[in-house]
């Protein structure tokens, strides 16, 4: 078996420190420098050679400056002989554009995948994608680790057995689904109508949510607009609290205070995106950790075990 090695970008290097110690390796030695003009020069300062390499980059703001950091970093390994390649990336950027939305725009959550198998990948290793097709995007293996255990874990330690999850939108009904399967708990999903990107407008609530706890379920959060509306939705509807779990916290623009001001009492979300230091400000905002299941799906795939197991 050849030698495992884990480099990471600079997207979330607590996140790749956090997974070495689950591992018991220390992270790879690689340079990242910028020119004056803002090119990105990538150094890799040890010998991995016939390794098994697996480089950690989540695709976050700054979105595009992370994408080319993973790009060049896997085409340094690629022309430094590396047994195989694998990119980890526990956030998937551009994964909203996932198809043809109007006429004359482009998928651009194909043309990532096309430039990250382009670039060396041999696999990828991913997390709660926006869309399940987009492993279908990548003519190479592609594992689609879910935060579910961690959240689980979460909603059972802290809500009694009044709670309902709730889907801020029909394209996440699958996913609050099997949450509420799970724990045992009502299910409801809201009616939203989105009128541009980052603007959603929550119309109606599917499902009982009287009196009880519910409990929002989404992959990411951005701005918060769908949150937000969603929870005021619920308040309406007679629920006592809500609250919403999330494995992306994106929190761009407005998000933070939007949070601050709404009818959710707490947002827990992983960390496979880095917090803001604004966010961390915020008391609502609590953050729970991935590594774990990062550093056994990246020892799974180095030993040939099953990946799946994980999430039965």
């Amino acid at each position: 078996m050849h030698s495992l090695v884990l480099f990471a970008g600079n997207s979330n290097p607590e996140l790749a420190n956090d997974v070495c110690r689950h591992i018991g390796i220390k992270l790879g030695d690689a340079e990242i420098r910028r020119f004056s003009d803002g090119e990105i020069q990538i150094e890799v300062r040890e010998n991995v050679r016939g390794k098994d390499v697996f480089i950690l980059q989540s695709t976050c703001t700054p979105v595009n400056d992370h994408l080319v950091e993973l790009l060049l970093m896997m085409d340094a390994f690629k022309r430094s002989s590396a047994q195989r390649i694998t990119a980890v990336i526990p956030y998937y950027g551009y994964a909203r554009q996932d198809k043809k939305v109007a006429p004359r725009v482009p998928i651009t959550a194909k043309l990532v995948a096309d430039l990250i198998e382009t670039a060396g990948a041999n696999r990828v290793i991913t997390m709660d994608l926006h869309a399940g097709q987009i492993q279908g995007f990548f003519n190479v293996p592609v594992d689609n680790l879910f935060a579910a255990p961690v959240l689980l874990q979460h909603i059972k330690n802290n809500f009694k057995n009044d709670t309902v999850i709730v889907s801020p939108d029909a394209g996440g009904a699958e996913r609050a689904r099997a949450f509420a399967k799970r724990l045992n708990a009502l299910l409801a999903i809201i009616d939203k109508r989105r009128d541009a990107p980052n603007q959603a407008k929550a119309m109606n609530v599917v499902g009982d949510v009287d009196g009880k706890t519910a409990v929002i379920l989404d992959d990411m959060v951005d701005t918060a607009g769908t949150l937000t509306q969603a929870a005021l939705a619920l308040k309406e509807r007679g629920a006592s609290k809500v609250h919403a779990c999330a494995s992306h916290a994106v929190l761009s623009g407005p998000a933070i205070e939007r949070i601050n001001e709404s009818e959710i009492e707490t947002l827990v979300v992983t960390n496979t995106i880095p917090i803001t230091e604004h966010a961390k400000g915020c008391d609502k905002v609590r953050v729970l950790s991935v590594s774990k299941l990062f550093g056994e799906a990246i020892h799974r795939s180095h030993t040939g075990s099953s990946i799946s197991s994980l999430f039965v």
